[in-house]
């Protein structure tokens, strides 16, 4: 049976995404500042142990392991001509993960790294064609749809919605990521982006879901509250991707410190604003992804009672 694409899937249940990869990476050993995406085809077997303890706890679905492998992000390392291997690889280990489950396959591409003229050094055209490369790339090896995330400006978010509608994407998620403001009222993007604009741009630009994940302060009820904004403005799906509580600085390094028993009690208010797959970001863990594993299905029930399907009754 053909597998649906993942904007239809998500409409029959919420999804369970999965959680940090980065911070996951220098606990099996990267040092700090080097890339993690190299190690794809250097140390493909520790990315797949990450990916695999993610699938164990009950995600069903794993972004690649290629949130910084454009090109532009590459040559910073010296690896700018290994592009379209890392994100192949990027592929093939995530969809190793899953082994004989289900499940499904984002390839990720992250910003650029820089800023766009006037204001950086980058033009649109190189953007673009960093985006497409790895785009491309992606498709070809498989995902079942591509994530353009952790993003602040319309738009470098239009030149990465554009390449994976370009590279013939299955499925296509913009994914922001908003700050709270000094007072505590509202939240935006680093460049001023709040999320009713943000939806009404992605779903113009040919995006199949409607994402946000990261940023300052952007917790269990941020999210839901951003998810309510997006809901206002589009029908499109939603996907949220929260960090794990309050970033804090303890010993000159950025600690987030919020459990998986407290980050899943946020989950049924996420889910309730039309939330259609949730996962964690900054800070997270395999275990937080249990966690919230659990909650879905407790929701799930409740929600659906004694006729939920099988799956909601595990």
């Amino acid at each position: 049976m053909m597998k649906k694409r993942l904007q239809e899937a998500c409409f029959e249940r919420p999804l369970l995404g999965d959680g940090a990869m980065g911070t996951q990476l220098m606990l099996a050993g990267l040092e700090q500042g080097n890339c993690g995406e190299a190690w794809n085809l250097t140390h493909p077997e520790k990315v797949l142990g990450i990916q695999r303890r993610y699938v164990e706890a009950g995600s069903e679905l794993l972004l690649t392991n290629s949130f910084g492998a454009s090109r532009i992000m590459l040559q910073r390392h010296g690896r700018g001509g290994d592009a379209a291997a890392l994100n192949r690889a990027a592929v093939e280990i995530a969809r190793r993960a899953f082994g004989d489950q289900p499940g499904y396959v984002l390839g990720d591409i992250g910003p650029f790294g820089g800023l766009l003229e006037p204001y950086g050094d980058f033009n649109a055209a190189q953007v673009r064609a960093a985006f497409a490369e790895q785009a491309q790339a992606l498709v070809e090896a498989g995902a079942d749809g591509i994530i353009i995330e952790t993003q602040t400006s319309l738009e470098e978010l239009g030149l990465g919605l554009d390449a994976a509608r370009e590279a013939g994407a299955a499925c296509i998620v913009g994914s922001l990521a908003y700050d709270v403001t000094l007072d505590g009222a509202t939240f935006r993007t680093m460049m001023g982006v709040e999320p009713e604009a943000a939806a009404e741009f992605m779903a113009g630009h040919g995006a199949d879901i409607l994402a946000l994940n990261c940023g300052t302060g952007m917790d269990m009820e941020r999210a839901r509250a951003a998810a309510e904004r997006y809901r206002r403005v589009s029908p499109l799906p939603v996907m949220a991707q929260p960090n794990a509580g309050q970033p804090r600085l303890v010993n000159m390094k950025v600690v987030y410190d919020e459990t998986p028993e407290q980050m899943a009690r946020g989950l049924p208010a996420l889910l309730d604003a039309g939330v259609n797959i949730a996962g964690a970001c900054c800070g997270s863990t395999p275990e937080h992804i249990r966690a919230l594993r659990a909650a879905r299905e407790a929701w799930w029930q409740a929600k659906s009672g004694p006729g939920a399907p099988a799956e909601a009754r595990a």
